[in-house]
């Protein structure tokens, strides 16, 4: 049996294998030659809040594959302190994938290795992130999967970083 890479996929200069499949707004790969949804670029390095920003926008619209990439470029890109936040963030929307793409064994699966690792962290998660919340909304996302239910799309939608108080709204309420 061979173990040789194969010749007719698409490679970097290194000779990594590359995803160069066009993809539906499920994340799904389309047969080659077919025009599928905007990737996001393997190599993505942004700042913290706008790979949150974009994560957020991506997850609203109903594209949890995609905001998985981004994620995943935070978790590959950031800092070593970071890692398990960015990994469980990333694997939270992949569960939420899976979800959409009616696996409810593999949402399960993910859904359980997210919330293990943003429960991880010591005091609140760095960036605003809601690691207390996404755990919450994990366990109860994989409750109802237990149950049999499937979660509505508009239940897929979670609110990654706490929602922050306009100082004028926060001196109001003084």
């Amino acid at each position: 049996m061979s173990t040789s890479p194969r010749s007719d996929r698409d490679r970097d200069e290194e000779g990594r294998a590359r995803n160069a499949r066009p993809r539906d707004e499920l994340g799904r790969p389309l047969p080659p030659g077919s025009v599928g949804v905007e990737r996001i670029p393997e190599d993505l390095d942004l700042p913290p809040a706008e790979s949150l920003a974009w994560a957020q926008d991506l997850l609203d619209r109903g594209r949890a594959f995609h905001a998985h990439e981004v994620l995943e470029g935070a978790w590959k890109s950031g800092p070593a302190d970071e890692r398990l936040l960015w990994q469980g963030l990333a694997q939270l929307a992949v569960g939420i994938t899976h979800i959409q793409r009616a696996n409810a064994k593999g949402a399960m699966a993910l859904l359980e290795r997210a919330a293990e690792r943003l429960a991880h962290g010591d005091g609140p998660a760095p960036h605003g992130v809601d690691a207390t919340g996404l755990v919450a909304y994990a366990h109860d996302l994989m409750a109802e999967l237990r149950r049999g239910g499937s979660p509505a799309p508009d239940r897929l939608r979670p609110r990654l970083v706490r929602r922050r108080v306009p100082d004028d709204e926060a001196s109001a309420q003084d």
